[in-house]
């Protein structure tokens, strides 16, 4: 038995291969086009391991992923292949539109076809998983109850929109087409080997390297924190247990303000690496100009998941984010790998520091 996991050297991707290798010996054959966020190092202990088969190339290209198909008869894909970084789409929509619009659809062509040309009677069981975001449902009040599944769709940025879009094609091919789908919506990830333009990796890479810890606005955006392990023990019961044509919403139950995250990494790295005058790396902490349309506050309810499927995170937000920092810290030639010359160049035009 095979799986195809698309965008697996990205941040959530090469955790769940990390994760599903070793726990199981189904081989995953990993489809990744390798942009700016795809990190080879992320896999590396998996070098020579026949259990993991590397492909560079798009999802968008349909005959690749149609050949893949026909050749390995994955019983899944999962689908984390995705431009998903808000900021980046607001100054570069079309990115977003062509990886998470367009490569979708054909994703969604290739399997369709491959599914077609099968003899269903003899057929082994497939699954489409779409791993999609929190953010489709736009933004909620503060007094506002967390997003649920029946939640409709506002999406406020060009990301967001795109993702929506992808959301509401994977929904069509099963009603449509009878493509067995499944669809999940995360909240705000973390954890090791996510690539330093998210808040957290940010700011640990700032710190250490006694740089602004940038925090749009006031701080007091608000959204729901999800160890990375935690969403892909999740993502590994939907694949096994959920209904398909389901959607299921994947939280940490761990609402936090920006602000509060980025105290916290502080606090963390004064007791695990303190600076060497002596100061807290609080004093870091600045605040700049608020992104356009930010949204103020995200949160997730993850009964559906929990009630259906048997699934909760193992980790709270106190045990996960010093696990993160830890990781930082023990892995900081992996950050110096990744943080080049154009993810410098990009820091400072997206922050002004």
């Amino acid at each position: 038995m095979t799986i195809l996991v698309t965008g697996g050297a990205g941040f959530i991707g090469s955790n769940f291969i990390l994760e599903w290798l070793a726990s199981s010996n189904e081989a995953v054959i990993n489809l990744d086009a390798m942009t700016y966020a795809g990190n080879m190092d992320n896999l590396q202990s998996l070098a020579g391991d026949f259990r993991h088969i590397f492909v560079n190339g798009n999802i968008g290209d349909f005959d690749l992923v149609a050949d893949l198909l026909s050749r390995h008869k994955p019983r899944a894909i999962v689908n984390f292949a995705a431009e998903s970084h808000v900021d980046r789409s607001i100054r570069g929509p079309e990115d977003f539109i062509q990886a998470n619009v367009v490569g979708t659809f054909r994703l969604l062509e290739a399997a369709r076809a491959y599914r077609a040309g099968q003899d269903r009677d003899a057929a082994a069981p497939f699954s489409f998983l779409h791993i999609s975001t929190d953010e489709v449902y736009g933004t909620l009040a503060a007094d506002a109850p967390a997003f649920t599944e029946s939640n409709r769709y506002e999406p406020n940025s060009p990301y967001s929109a795109s993702k929506a879009a992808s959301d509401h094609l994977v929904r069509a091919y099963h009603h449509t087409y009878g493509l067995p789908v499944l669809t999940t919506n995360c909240s705000n990830n973390y954890g090791p080997r996510q690539f330093p333009e998210k808040l957290i990796p940010l700011c640990i890479h700032n710190a250490l390297a006694g740089k602004p810890l940038p925090v749009y606005g006031d701080g007091r955006q608000v959204r729901d924190w999800l160890y990375v392990n935690d969403h892909c023990s999740a993502i590994r019961c939907v694949l096994e247990r959920g209904r398909h044509g389901e959607i299921y919403n994947i939280g940490g139950w761990n609402e936090k303000t920006n602000l509060e995250v980025v105290h916290t990494l502080c606090r963390i790295l004064d007791q695990l690496q303190p600076r060497p005058d002596g100061r807290s790396y609080g004093d870091q902490i600045v605040f700049v100009r608020d992104r356009p349309g930010h949204d103020r506050r995200y949160a997730i309810d993850a009964t559906k998941v929990q009630r259906e499927l048997g699934w909760s995170p193992a980790e709270t937000f106190e045990t996960g984010i010093r696990k993160t920092v830890e990781w930082y810290l023990d892995n900081q030639a992996w950050v110096v790998n990744v943080t080049s010359g154009a993810y410098r160049s990009w820091v400072e035009r997206q922050y002004g520091i």
